[in-house]
């Protein structure tokens, strides 16, 4: 409990030293932003994916990663399982190699779920997490683009592209 709460201060303190040295970036200012904050979750992935057992890191399909993103990296950071992965073959509008994995209680986004207003903040909250998947993929063999979005809080969706070599 005290590591998930330590961790969600970090998170926001990061977030706000970020946005306080320009209080009205432009969007070249706040994408330059979400980039940092990408880079940072990109490294910590890498950090994390490094130190897993090695019994772990031998998947032997995209799904199999997908799964282990869902449940045993999730754990770890957010003491909770992602709620759903949808595969290109459940959801006939995405392509191949594409993966939408969905938390229906986002732990950083639970204090902004009291209002509507909070739904432009949640980007910036969501960019950490998108490069933490993204280096833990990293170090796992797999290139991907990982994006995410917001319709209601706190539910998000992170989309994970797998790209080929």
């Amino acid at each position: 409990m005290a590591d998930a709460v330590l961790f969600e201060f970090l998170h926001t303190e990061m977030v706000a030293e970020l946005w306080a040295r320009d209080p009205d970036p432009g969007p070249g200012g706040q994408k330059m932003n979400l980039s940092v904050l990408e880079g940072m979750g990109f490294r910590v992935g890498q950090a994390l994916g490094e130190r897993l057992p090695r019994e772990m890191l031998a998947f032997r399909e995209e799904l199999d990663v997908l799964k282990f993103l869902c449940k045993d990296l999730w754990v770890a950071v957010f003491q909770k399982q992602m709620d759903s992965l949808r595969t290109n073959h459940q959801a006939t509008s995405l392509p191949q190699g594409t993966y939408v994995l969905q938390d229906n209680s986002f732990p950083l986004l639970i204090r902004m779920a009291s209002g509507l207003q909070y739904l432009e903040e949640a980007p910036k909250f969501l960019a950490f997490t998108c490069g933490l998947l993204r280096g833990t993929l990293s170090t796992l063999g797999v290139k991907s683009l990982v994006t995410a979005s917001v319709a209601a809080l706190p539910t998000c969706k992170f989309q994970v592209v797998i790209q080929k070599s």
